[in-house]
């Protein structure tokens, strides 16, 4: 029966009022000199009494504020004149920052984090909403984000893997690669998880294959924990996994990538940073050279033939021997069709 009181007491004080609002409410009844003390406002805003103790402490230890117990009273008081409760100095361009990355972070919809981030974020505005000379709504009317093919990954997948990155917990589960029919058993120890490019992956050290290898959440089915756990290698960092990498596929080779782009290309190129080792050179009649060192060329084939005939690559020669592969079975199929017309 404890339990149970317990589970309600804190579901109850998961919805009530943010810790901001309850502070204010303790400070105007200091300032009043109500001598207000845990039970009291405990039972006034909903709360258990070590909230309200948690509460004082932080006005107290984090706020600076001049509060102790009055034995006389049975409450707390100021003990010295406080004009005003402190004030959390956010500039405008702060504000803007936060509803920028608050609106980023749609692509978390549907994930674990989608509720929690949110509340984060309705906390800080709640806190916030008196200290701004600007509405929440203009922002709302001017800024926004569309992502495009954003990742159709599983919540329940996700969230099983996000625990076991989290608790260092050993994975087994059916995975289809890109060029296979069939789903194979993997049996993984998870390192990390990442969006790029809005798809969700998960990297992990594969039992079987003695590696880190790379797997794209929708292609996962039937995870499950084995039950055993692991230390995650302290010399893994997935920035160096990635290093070379143009999203996220991996090789052993070094690839000097060279590609030219005409006018209407080179100016989008230009906008964006593409990969870190990036570097551009202008050319004659607003043209541009991009230069990357990679090590899978696979990505790249794709992104290149996604600017048509704005791109061409000039390096290294089997990229562009591929191309030229390509771009015959484009002219063939394309021939063929337009012949049965």
């Amino acid at each position: 029966m404890k339990q149970a009181r317990r589970a309600a007491r804190t579901a109850i004080e998961q919805f009530s009022r943010p810790p901001l609002a309850r502070m204010m409410q303790l400070h105007a009844q200091l300032q009043a000199r109500k001598f207000p003390n845990c039970r009291k406002l405990a039972h006034e805003l909903e709360v258990s009494e070590k909230t309200i103790q948690r509460d004082i402490e932080f006005m107290r230890y984090q706020l600076g504020l001049p509060i102790e117990y009055d034995q006389l009273h049975f409450g707390f008081v100021y003990t010295e004149p406080v004009t005003s409760f402190p004030n959390i100095q956010v500039s405008e361009g702060e504000i803007v920052a936060l509803f920028v990355a608050q609106k980023a972070l749609q692509q978390y919809r549907g994930t674990p984090f989608e509720l929690p981030l949110r509340a984060a974020f309705n906390k800080i505005g709640h806190g916030l909403k008196d200290r701004i000379t600007f509405s929440w709504s203009e922002l709302d009317a001017a800024i926004s984000f569309r992502p495009v093919g954003q990742s159709v990954a599983d919540l329940e997948v996700f969230e099983l893997l996000s625990r076991a990155v989290l608790e260092s917990a050993e994975v087994e589960f059916q995975y289809r690669k890109l060029r296979s029919r069939a789903a194979e058993m993997r049996r993984v120890r998870p390192y990390h998880l990442a969006c790029v490019d809005n798809q969700w992956y998960l990297f992990g050290f594969d039992r079987v294959r003695q590696q880190v290898r790379t797997f794209a959440l929708p292609r996962i089915d039937n995870p499950r924990r084995t039950g055993a756990r692991f230390k995650r290698p302290a010399n893994f960092s997935i920035g160096k996994f990635l290093d070379s990498s143009f999203g996220v596929f991996q090789s052993d080779g070094r690839n000097k990538v060279r590609i030219r782009f005409q006018r209407f290309a080179a100016q989008l190129v230009r906008e964006r940073v593409w990969h870190h080792s990036q570097k551009l050179r202008e050319l004659r009649d607003g043209r541009l050279e991009l230069q990357l060192q990679l090590g899978s060329l696979e990505e790249i084939e794709r992104w290149i033939l996604s600017w048509g005939e704005e791109a061409e690559v000039l390096e290294p020669a089997r990229l562009r021997q591929r191309l030229l592969e390509v771009g015959k079975k484009f002219v063939s199929e394309y021939s063929a069709a337009a012949g049965n017309r």
